[in-house]
């Protein structure tokens, strides 16, 4: 489990090709320095992967072709910065909110304006989706913790304050460019039980 608190801004050292899926070398000398051992779950760009190779100041992380065809990480380049946040340890303070790493969807920037010292940022998610998000609730976009501000349409926004521009891959998005979005897993179990209840009620 992670919390969506980005620890550190890393960079695609290498891609290599293996077998038919891939491996990631990401650098990061903030995360291994921090005492990263193989076998370690780590978020990147909001991707649950594990530590498969340490070298120096990067790791390695393989990427299966189910996760490379439904997420981000199948179009990262050498040389893109990711989110990296390594998993939570018990006692650690939830700053965000309980992300699995788990991505449900890639969805796109629409638009894209200041407000104030913030930047107002509206995704376009698949109308499936759309019914786990809420106002003043909780999502994960690549891997980082924010609050809803509106839902319209198949359509949400939400504000990057000026901290967050700078220690995400956030700050760098334009219009159409593609995220990885986790819905609050509040809302999927949620749906999940009125289903079994309703269901029940019926027999």
């Amino acid at each position: 489990m992670f919390s969506g608190i980005v620890q550190d801004l890393g960079k695609v050292e290498r891609r290599e090709t293996r077998g038919g899926d891939v491996r990631l070398v990401i650098e990061s000398a903030r995360l291994t320095a921090a005492g990263m051992n193989i076998g370690d779950s780590v978020c990147v760009q909001g991707c649950c992967l594990t530590v498969t190779t340490l070298e120096g100041g990067s790791f390695g992380a393989d990427v299966s072709r189910e996760t490379l065809s439904v997420t981000t990480l199948g179009g990262l380049a050498v040389g893109a910065r990711v989110n990296l946040e390594p998993a939570l340890r018990a006692g650690e303070p939830l700053g965000g909110h309980l992300v699995s790493g788990h991505v449900d969807a890639v969805a796109h920037l629409a638009a894209s304006r200041a407000d104030a010292r913030s930047q107002r940022l509206t995704f376009a998610v698949p109308a499936s989706l759309i019914r786990y998000i809420a106002p003043k609730g909780s999502i994960a976009v690549d891997g980082v913790s924010l609050t809803v501000n509106e839902v319209e349409g198949a359509t949400f926004g939400v504000n990057i304050i000026p901290h967050t521009q700078a220690v995400t891959t956030l700050g760098a998005l334009t219009v159409g460019s593609a995220v990885n979005l986790e819905v609050d897993q509040i809302a999927r179990y949620l749906e999940r039980l009125m289903l079994a209840a309703d269901s029940a009620d019926r027999r």
